[in-house]
């Protein structure tokens, strides 16, 4: 597979995976085996042409080609939300102030893959509200789809050993389970008995043979539980094969500033993951301290954009402005709108890759964009501007740049980084 790699980066990274599965004594090499060992023939299977051949060997030029006739950036992912709905209430939750009604139908869902796959896009998230809610009809866009991924989060409340059963029997659904740290950190947002549930659902997908981790928001109150290593060792146990964090972004419901981790927690949190990465075996990515890897902000169709249950399109689940609905435009049209063109020709918004969220990072230039593309905003409650967003915003990105331009200097001399760079 390395000397076969159709570009010379896929060839770099095919090289430096096999490096480190080779060494018998790595952590790298540890997690190798156990997807190897645990999981399910038709999910091995699955995984190795859809993630690694269609979405990356195949599917990365031809999304090229694409870019060439679009004239934009064409992403290596789609994220939808098919509901809205969800059987929890967890505080902060960053789609919690999204319109409940308006869901993505089967048919819509499956026509945004038929069109992305046309394009080279062969990686589906899904998000929410909680998607299990609509289990069956995953079930059949996975079905409709074997040549694709789907990536879903939940919260893991709903899943059965029926369901994992045959999600396995598709071999093409990966999930990641929603956790705030360990139980009692976990419950005080999500509900008292939230997290034994998701360790019966990590047992219950194990059983099947389905590949799985967890998602984890940290904020000012459990940065340090998720950066520990009871935390992380609790995960490997529990045979996660990965785990990404989010930092928490002040949208949504119960909005609350002094929820957000400070800019020193948000430093430590890259320090755990990067001494966890050399050591633990289990693949762990921050999708705001990682953006030195991401080489800046992955969103608005550079890497991936967001499909709300409603059907707007945003730059990403953040994000929430949109210029276009996807029941109105197609998958290509929907990527030639003005505020994903706003995102590329600004991306990346700092010469820091420490910074790169245009959101929490540079909310002005979030602002910018927002009316150069004449956006509008996509929650239910409009009841604060762009303008009174960005200055809300503004004191925690001058604290996070003062710290992360330290940082940055320093890993510009020589220190260590936590992964290596790459090319756009």
């Amino acid at each position: 597979m390395v000397h076969n790699a159709p570009l010379e980066s896929h060839r770099e990274i095919a090289a430096k995976v096999k490096t480190y599965l080779d060494d018998e004594s790595s952590n790298w090499h540890q997690l190798g085996m156990r997807m190897l060992t645990e999981t399910h023939p038709n999910v091995r299977k699955r995984t190795a042409v859809n993630f690694f051949i269609n979405a990356s060997l195949v599917g990365i030029p031809k999304q090229r080609e694409a870019e060439k006739r679009l004239g934009v950036k064409v992403p290596w992912a789609v994220l939808m939300d098919p509901t809205a709905k969800c059987n929890l209430r967890c505080i902060g939750c960053w789609a919690g102030d999204y319109e409940l009604r308006p869901e993505l139908s089967l048919e819509t869902m499956d026509r945004i893959c038929r069109e992305g796959g046309e394009l080279g896009i062969h990686f589906y998230v899904i998000s929410g509200g909680e998607p299990m809610v609509r289990q069956n009809d995953l079930l059949e866009l996975a079905r409709r789809h074997p040549d694709k991924m789907f990536h879903i989060y939940s919260n893991g409340t709903l899943i059965t050993r029926e369901f994992a059963r045959e999600a396995a029997e598709r071999g093409n659904m990966v999930f990641a389970l929603s956790l705030e740290g360990l139980e009692a950190s976990t419950d005080a947002r999500r509900g008292k008995g939230v997290f034994q549930k998701v360790m019966d659902a990590m047992d219950i997908l194990r059983e099947a043979g389905v590949i799985y981790g967890f998602s984890a928001t940290y904020t000012r109150k459990n940065t340090e539980e998720l950066g520990s290593e009871a935390f992380i060792d609790r995960m490997v146990e529990k045979g996660a094969a990965f785990g990404w964090f989010f930092t928490y972004i002040p949208i949504g419901r119960d909005v609350d500033l002094e929820l957000m981790a400070t800019p020193e927690q948000r430093a430590y949190m890259f320090d755990r993951i990067t001494a966890f990465r050399r050591t633990k075996p289990i693949f762990l990515v921050d999708f705001w301290n990682d953006g030195e890897a991401a080489v800046g902000c992955i969103a608005g169709g550079r890497k991936y954009f967001h499909i709300n249950s409603a059907g707007d399109v945003e730059p990403c689940a953040f994000a929430h402005y949109a210029t276009c609905n996807i029941h109105e435009v197609s998958v290509a049209e929907a990527l030639q709108n003005p505020l994903f063109k706003a995102y590329q020709k600004r991306q990346p918004f700092s010469g820091n890759l420490r910074r790169p969220c245009p959101i929490i990072d540079h909310p002005y230039v979030l602002r910018d964009m927002v009316k150069e593309s004449g956006a509008y905003y996509t929650q239910k409650s409009d009841n604060e501007t762009v303008d009174e967003f960005a200055e809300k915003l503004a004191g925690y990105a001058a604290a996070w740049g003062e710290l992360a331009d330290e940082i940055w200097e320093k890993r510009l001399a020589g220190a260590p980084a936590g992964m290596d760079g790459g090319n756009d």
